[in-house]
């Protein structure tokens, strides 16, 4: 759920923190939708395999189409548990955009 932008209560002007809720929120998108691609691209490339039937090179295309998504999948994964594990050897939340004010 998309996280609401503060404001200055007395001005009504966004506040420079609004720029960690925006991150936050382009982040969580840009995750959800690499989940519906991965979950779409194996939607396709399972109808492509199984509509190919006796075609060999369009079997191989829909295989190569499975092959990809679950790589992309992973390398999202992969990408999630590197940052986590610099957190866990650092104590930096690299996970976390936050905007020091003096």
């Amino acid at each position: 759920m998309a996280e609401p932008i503060p404001v200055d209560s007395e001005t009504g002007v966004p506040t420079i923190s609004g720029l960690e809720t925006i991150f936050s929120n382009v982040v969580s998108v840009a995750v959800a939708f690499a989940g519906i691609v991965f979950l779409i691209m194996l939607l396709i490339g399972g109808f492509s395999l199984i509509t190919a039937g006796s075609e060999a090179p369009k079997a191989e295309a829909a295989k190569k189409t499975i092959t990809y998504a679950i790589f992309g999948f992973i390398f999202v994964a992969v990408s999630y548990l590197i940052l986590q594990l610099i957190k866990s050897f650092t104590g930096v939340d690299v996970t976390n955009f936050t905007i020091v004010q003096p």
